[in-house]
């Protein structure tokens, strides 16, 4: 986990920051024509979106909001790289340790929470700073976006479907009846095959087709996307695994088995997590589960960052680039 913003990276040159205005300008984003209200700090795992968010929330006011998956776990916050009460530096951060290991991680609910929050916020006039790598999450709450329905006699079926024959063979299936859905979805992940199995038979129409487009729900919202050269995020993938390690990893799994997290349908197939599962059921050794989970983690990176790529009003900022904070704060003070 990197630390907080550097006083180096906070005195850079503000040429990135006008660079980037102009743009915001120039494409109609609500950031160009008055103060955002609402900031979302997005990327690939490991690229400091954390520490932003606190930096922006201290200068403008405004109050962290959790869009990783994960963080939302008790329990679950060295692998997960959740920042401690001092790193927040006072600032209020809300969906944190809000669900037990055992929940099943719902999209729709999320969404939920997350623009109660968010409104509260905007109603007492403070911006909300949504933060995190969950792709979904990020787009069911800013865009526009009604999930379908679920139908629980067909969800029992294609589960047990996928018990009987596997997820590639249900991944194919999938593939057959929506290649946009296959592509963006891991042939491994059978609670997202499913779950898109689901959509396509009771609406008669595409997975996909289903997805949030890119129409806000929020006026006056801004996208900030971090990323990095590719090496340079690897180089900080690797270091966050070694510090996870030290930090205890393996001793937090421990404590989560006891309650539950081998049988939690979500959070035991967290990246790190996982694999310290696998070295504790010593189906692997310990030095493998950490090689393991540094490999997956960057695969991950790749993936969160071509999601957000698709994302039109997504303004991205070169993480090690000159005037990382000088950009960031530019375009979310207008």
């Amino acid at each position: 986990m990197t630390g907080p913003l550097t006083e180096q990276a906070q005195t850079q040159t503000r040429h990135l920051g006008a660079e980037s205005s102009d743009q915001a300008r120039e494409d109609g984003n609500d950031a160009g024509h008055g103060r955002p209200t609402v900031i979302a700090v997005v990327g690939p795992t490991a690229v400091g979106k954390s520490d932003l968010a606190v930096a922006l929330a201290q200068e403008v006011g405004g109050e962290v909001v959790n869009a990783d998956s994960m963080q939302l776990y008790r329990g679950m916050d060295i692998g997960t790289a959740k920042l401690t009460e001092t790193e927040r530096q006072g600032v209020p951060h809300h969906l944190l340790d809000i669900w037990p290991v055992t929940e099943r991680a719902a999209v729709a609910e999320y969404q939920r929470l997350a623009r109660s929050i968010i409104d509260r916020l905007l109603a007492e006039g403070r911006p909300a700073i949504l933060v995190g790598g969950s792709g979904l999450y990020v787009h069911a709450t800013l865009d526009d976006f009604e999930f379908p329905g679920t139908d629980p006699e067909l969800r029992a079926e294609l589960e047990a479907q996928l018990a009987q024959v596997g997820s590639a063979a249900m991944h194919a299936r999938l593939a057959a009846a929506d290649p946009g859905a296959a592509a963006a979805i891991l042939p491994s992940n059978g609670r997202r095959i499913v779950r898109a199995l689901e959509v396509i038979e009771l609406t008669g129409g595409q997975f996909t087709a289903t997805l949030p487009g890119h129409s806000p729900h929020y006026p006056h919202t801004l996208r900030l996307g971090l990323t990095a050269d590719r090496a340079v995020l690897d180089e900080r993938i690797t270091h966050r695994v070694d510090v996870m390690w030290e930090r205890g990893l393996v001793d937090e799994v421990r404590a989560l088995e006891r309650v539950g997290l081998r049988e939690g349908v979500t959070a035991s197939r967290a990246l790190g997590y996982k694999q310290v599962l696998a070295f504790l059921a010593e189906e692997i050794s310990e030095a493998e589960a950490r090689e393991q989970t540094v490999k997956e983690t960057k695969r991950f990176a790749r993936r969160q960052e071509s999601w957000f790529r698709r994302d039109p009003h997504v303004h991205w900022l070169e993480q090690t680039g000159s005037g990382l904070y000088e950009a960031a704060l530019e375009l979310a003070c207008g």
